[in-house]
Protein backbone atom coordinates (compact mmCIF):
# COMPACT_ATOMS: atom_id res chain seq x y z
CA UNK A 1 0.00 0.00 0.00
CA UNK A 2 1.81 2.95 -1.05
CA UNK A 3 2.91 6.03 0.77
CA UNK A 4 0.77 8.63 -0.60
CA UNK A 5 -2.11 6.69 1.75
CA UNK A 6 -3.10 9.12 4.83
CA UNK A 7 -4.06 6.61 7.18
CA UNK A 8 -4.87 7.81 11.07
CA UNK A 9 -5.26 5.42 13.98
CA UNK A 10 -6.98 7.78 16.06
CA UNK A 11 -5.94 6.10 19.75
CA UNK A 12 -2.51 6.57 18.49
CA UNK A 13 -2.44 10.10 17.05
CA UNK A 14 0.72 12.12 17.67
CA UNK A 15 0.51 15.26 19.43
CA UNK A 16 3.30 17.49 20.95
CA UNK A 17 2.16 16.21 24.33
CA UNK A 18 4.19 12.94 23.97
CA UNK A 19 6.51 13.80 20.51
CA UNK A 20 9.78 12.08 21.69
CA UNK A 21 12.17 14.51 20.62
CA UNK A 22 12.68 17.35 17.78
CA UNK A 23 13.18 15.96 14.45
CA UNK A 24 15.99 16.42 12.17
CA UNK A 25 17.33 16.71 8.55
CA UNK A 26 20.21 14.56 8.70
CA UNK A 27 21.86 11.89 10.75
CA UNK A 28 23.44 14.01 13.26
CA UNK A 29 20.67 13.69 15.74
CA UNK A 30 19.18 10.35 15.10
CA UNK A 31 20.61 8.50 17.87
CA UNK A 32 19.53 11.04 20.56
CA UNK A 33 16.44 10.77 18.71
CA UNK A 34 15.88 7.38 18.76
CA UNK A 35 17.12 7.47 22.43
CA UNK A 36 14.32 9.92 23.47
CA UNK A 37 11.45 7.62 21.88
CA UNK A 38 12.59 4.53 23.70
CA UNK A 39 12.82 6.65 27.00
CA UNK A 40 9.00 7.96 25.92
CA UNK A 41 7.42 4.55 25.16
CA UNK A 42 5.21 4.58 27.75
CA UNK A 43 3.44 7.53 26.68
CA UNK A 44 2.72 5.81 23.25
CA UNK A 45 1.07 3.04 25.00
CA UNK A 46 4.16 0.90 24.47
CA UNK A 47 6.37 -1.49 26.61
CA UNK A 48 9.55 0.33 27.19
CA UNK A 49 11.05 -3.06 27.32
CA UNK A 50 9.80 -4.49 23.85
CA UNK A 51 10.54 -0.90 22.46
CA UNK A 52 14.42 -1.11 23.59
CA UNK A 53 14.65 -4.45 22.26
CA UNK A 54 13.14 -3.57 19.01
CA UNK A 55 14.81 -0.32 18.48
CA UNK A 56 18.19 -0.24 20.29
CA UNK A 57 20.27 -0.92 17.16
CA UNK A 58 18.35 0.80 14.86
CA UNK A 59 20.30 3.32 13.13
CA UNK A 60 19.67 6.27 10.35
CA UNK A 61 19.08 5.35 6.91
CA UNK A 62 20.55 7.75 4.57
CA UNK A 63 18.75 5.21 1.62
CA UNK A 64 15.38 5.52 2.82
CA UNK A 65 15.42 9.55 3.44
CA UNK A 66 16.43 9.42 -0.73
CA UNK A 67 14.26 7.23 -1.76
CA UNK A 68 11.32 9.07 -0.37
CA UNK A 69 12.61 11.88 -1.98
CA UNK A 70 12.20 10.65 -5.29
CA UNK A 71 9.12 9.31 -5.96
CA UNK A 72 8.17 9.54 -9.69
CA UNK A 73 5.64 6.01 -10.16
CA UNK A 74 2.96 8.78 -9.76
CA UNK A 75 4.20 11.22 -12.14
CA UNK A 76 3.34 9.13 -15.00
CA UNK A 77 0.18 8.64 -17.11
CA UNK A 78 -1.62 6.19 -16.52
CA UNK A 79 -0.89 4.29 -20.26
CA UNK A 80 2.96 5.09 -19.09
CA UNK A 81 2.05 3.26 -15.31
CA UNK A 82 -0.08 0.21 -16.91
CA UNK A 83 2.22 -0.44 -19.27
CA UNK A 84 4.92 -0.61 -16.72
CA UNK A 85 3.67 -2.67 -14.18
CA UNK A 86 1.16 -4.79 -15.53
CA UNK A 87 1.26 -7.45 -18.96
CA UNK A 88 -0.68 -10.22 -19.65
CA UNK A 89 1.06 -13.03 -17.70
CA UNK A 90 0.49 -11.25 -14.37
CA UNK A 91 -3.52 -11.39 -15.79
CA UNK A 92 -3.11 -14.83 -16.50
CA UNK A 93 -1.10 -15.99 -13.12
CA UNK A 94 -3.95 -14.30 -11.09
CA UNK A 95 -6.67 -16.04 -12.78
CA UNK A 96 -4.54 -19.43 -12.09
CA UNK A 97 -4.42 -18.22 -8.59
CA UNK A 98 -8.34 -17.70 -8.38
CA UNK A 99 -8.63 -21.14 -9.44
CA UNK A 100 -5.66 -22.23 -6.75
CA UNK A 101 -7.63 -20.51 -4.04
CA UNK A 102 -11.14 -21.14 -5.14
CA UNK A 103 -12.06 -22.40 -1.79
CA UNK A 104 -10.22 -19.65 0.00
CA UNK A 105 -11.91 -16.65 -2.08
CA UNK A 106 -15.38 -17.77 -2.15
CA UNK A 107 -15.02 -18.20 2.16
CA UNK A 108 -13.65 -14.38 2.29
CA UNK A 109 -16.29 -13.25 -0.47
CA UNK A 110 -19.17 -14.72 1.69
CA UNK A 111 -17.72 -12.87 4.80
CA UNK A 112 -16.00 -9.31 3.24
CA UNK A 113 -18.32 -9.29 0.50
CA UNK A 114 -15.57 -8.68 -1.68
CA UNK A 115 -14.69 -10.59 -4.98
CA UNK A 116 -11.91 -12.58 -5.94
CA UNK A 117 -10.60 -10.45 -9.09
CA UNK A 118 -10.10 -7.36 -6.88
CA UNK A 119 -8.30 -8.84 -4.46
CA UNK A 120 -5.96 -10.38 -7.27
CA UNK A 121 -5.69 -7.44 -8.83
CA UNK A 122 -4.04 -5.89 -5.55
CA UNK A 123 -1.87 -8.59 -5.12
CA UNK A 124 -0.54 -8.77 -7.93
CA UNK A 125 0.05 -5.22 -8.44
CA UNK A 126 1.24 -4.69 -5.10
CA UNK A 127 3.94 -7.36 -4.94
CA UNK A 128 3.51 -9.45 -7.97
CA UNK A 129 1.20 -12.04 -5.85
CA UNK A 130 3.51 -12.21 -2.78
CA UNK A 131 7.22 -12.50 -5.75
CA UNK A 132 8.35 -9.63 -4.17
CA UNK A 133 7.86 -7.91 -0.71
CA UNK A 134 10.44 -5.30 -0.26
CA UNK A 135 13.72 -6.41 2.03
CA UNK A 136 14.34 -3.34 3.79
CA UNK A 137 13.94 -3.67 7.72
CA UNK A 138 10.90 -1.86 8.48
CA UNK A 139 11.32 -0.32 11.87
CA UNK A 140 14.44 1.08 10.79
CA UNK A 141 12.98 2.49 7.28
CA UNK A 142 10.32 3.91 10.21
CA UNK A 143 12.63 5.23 12.60
CA UNK A 144 14.10 7.53 10.01
CA UNK A 145 11.21 8.55 8.59
CA UNK A 146 9.28 9.49 11.82
CA UNK A 147 12.92 11.63 12.87
CA UNK A 148 13.03 13.40 9.20
CA UNK A 149 11.19 16.94 9.36
CA UNK A 150 9.23 15.69 6.36
CA UNK A 151 6.51 14.29 7.61
CA UNK A 152 7.48 13.47 11.09
CA UNK A 153 4.25 13.20 12.99
CA UNK A 154 2.89 10.58 10.09
CA UNK A 155 5.65 8.68 10.45
CA UNK A 156 5.81 8.98 14.29
CA UNK A 157 2.29 7.15 14.14
CA UNK A 158 3.83 4.48 11.67
CA UNK A 159 6.33 3.28 14.06
CA UNK A 160 4.13 3.47 16.78
CA UNK A 161 1.87 0.84 15.15
CA UNK A 162 4.71 -1.03 14.03
CA UNK A 163 5.98 -1.62 17.45
CA UNK A 164 2.30 -2.63 18.04
CA UNK A 165 2.56 -5.20 15.35
CA UNK A 166 5.65 -6.52 17.55
CA UNK A 167 4.37 -6.21 21.01
CA UNK A 168 1.17 -8.20 20.01
CA UNK A 169 3.53 -10.46 18.96
CA UNK A 170 2.10 -10.72 15.25
CA UNK A 171 5.82 -10.30 14.21
CA UNK A 172 9.19 -10.06 15.49
CA UNK A 173 11.34 -7.19 14.56
CA UNK A 174 13.81 -9.47 12.42
CA UNK A 175 10.63 -10.48 10.50
CA UNK A 176 9.05 -7.03 10.08
CA UNK A 177 11.13 -6.00 6.24
CA UNK A 178 9.32 -4.80 3.48
CA UNK A 179 9.38 -1.54 1.49
CA UNK A 180 11.72 1.20 1.98
CA UNK A 181 8.54 3.60 3.63
CA UNK A 182 7.54 0.71 6.05
CA UNK A 183 4.68 -1.62 3.74
CA UNK A 184 4.36 -5.06 5.15
CA UNK A 185 3.12 -8.18 3.44
CA UNK A 186 1.83 -9.19 0.29
CA UNK A 187 -0.35 -6.32 -0.30
CA UNK A 188 1.61 -4.12 1.34
CA UNK A 189 -0.34 -2.90 4.29
CA UNK A 190 1.20 0.33 6.19
CA UNK A 191 1.46 -0.37 9.91
CA UNK A 192 -1.58 1.91 11.22
CA UNK A 193 -3.57 -0.50 8.78
CA UNK A 194 -1.80 -3.37 9.63
CA UNK A 195 -2.79 -2.91 13.52
CA UNK A 196 -6.57 -1.81 12.53
CA UNK A 197 -7.52 -4.32 9.43
CA UNK A 198 -5.28 -7.13 9.59
CA UNK A 199 -7.26 -10.43 10.33
CA UNK A 200 -6.10 -13.81 11.85
CA UNK A 201 -7.95 -15.81 8.81
CA UNK A 202 -5.97 -18.82 9.11
CA UNK A 203 -7.03 -19.01 12.96
CA UNK A 204 -2.60 -19.27 14.01
CA UNK A 205 -2.91 -17.08 17.02
CA UNK A 206 -1.14 -14.03 14.93
CA UNK A 207 -2.07 -11.96 12.05
CA UNK A 208 0.80 -12.37 9.21
CA UNK A 209 0.48 -10.48 6.26
CA UNK A 210 4.10 -12.07 5.22
CA UNK A 211 3.53 -15.63 5.21
CA UNK A 212 0.32 -16.91 5.87
CA UNK A 213 -1.96 -16.00 2.07
CA UNK A 214 -5.36 -16.85 4.36
CA UNK A 215 -4.29 -14.06 6.33
CA UNK A 216 -3.07 -11.58 3.37
CA UNK A 217 -6.47 -12.29 0.93
CA UNK A 218 -8.82 -11.43 3.98
CA UNK A 219 -6.96 -8.74 5.58
CA UNK A 220 -7.16 -7.29 2.34
CA UNK A 221 -10.78 -7.56 1.59
CA UNK A 222 -11.06 -7.21 5.56
CA UNK A 223 -9.75 -3.37 4.64
CA UNK A 224 -11.91 -2.54 1.77
CA UNK A 225 -15.08 -4.22 3.37
CA UNK A 226 -14.68 -1.54 6.40
CA UNK A 227 -14.17 1.27 3.92
CA UNK A 228 -17.65 0.59 2.28
CA UNK A 229 -17.15 -1.74 -0.31
CA UNK A 230 -20.46 -2.79 -1.36
CA UNK A 231 -20.79 -6.66 -1.98
CA UNK A 232 -22.17 -7.47 -5.41
CA UNK A 233 -21.54 -4.17 -6.95
CA UNK A 234 -19.44 -3.22 -10.00
CA UNK A 235 -16.10 -1.91 -9.45
CA UNK A 236 -15.20 0.58 -12.35
CA UNK A 237 -14.83 4.55 -12.15
CA UNK A 238 -18.06 6.44 -11.36
CA UNK A 239 -18.99 3.41 -8.64
CA UNK A 240 -19.17 3.67 -5.07
CA UNK A 241 -16.72 0.80 -5.30
CA UNK A 242 -14.19 2.72 -6.91
CA UNK A 243 -14.43 5.14 -4.89
CA UNK A 244 -13.33 2.39 -2.10
CA UNK A 245 -10.64 1.66 -4.68
CA UNK A 246 -8.93 5.22 -3.85
CA UNK A 247 -9.15 4.75 -0.17
CA UNK A 248 -6.37 1.42 -0.73
CA UNK A 249 -4.45 4.20 -2.84
CA UNK A 250 -4.85 8.37 -3.29
CA UNK A 251 -3.30 8.23 -6.47
CA UNK A 252 -5.76 8.12 -9.99
CA UNK A 253 -3.28 5.85 -11.92
CA UNK A 254 -3.20 3.07 -9.32
CA UNK A 255 -6.83 2.95 -8.91
CA UNK A 256 -7.53 3.00 -12.27
CA UNK A 257 -5.07 0.19 -12.81
CA UNK A 258 -6.73 -1.82 -10.17
CA UNK A 259 -10.28 -1.66 -11.26
CA UNK A 260 -8.94 -2.77 -15.40
CA UNK A 261 -6.98 -5.63 -13.54
CA UNK A 262 -9.59 -6.80 -11.91
CA UNK A 263 -11.92 -6.41 -15.02
CA UNK A 264 -9.59 -8.77 -17.21
CA UNK A 265 -8.74 -11.26 -14.38
CA UNK A 266 -12.47 -11.76 -13.69
CA UNK A 267 -12.67 -11.99 -17.94
CA UNK A 268 -14.81 -9.19 -18.20
CA UNK A 269 -11.92 -6.84 -19.57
Amino acid sequence: MRILILVFLGQFLITSAVSAASCGNGPAGFTAWRDAFIANAGRYGLNPRVVQSALQNVKYSKKVVRLDRNQKSFKLSFKQFYAKRVNNAMIRRGQKLGQNYARLFNSIERKYGVPAPVILAIWGLETNYGGYLGNMPVLQSLATLAYDCRRSAFFTNELVSALIIVQRRDMSPAEMRGAWAGEIGQTQFLASSYVRYAVDYDRDGRRDLIRSVPDVLASTANYLAKKGWRRGQAWGPGTANYRVLREWNKASVYVQTISIMASKISGQG
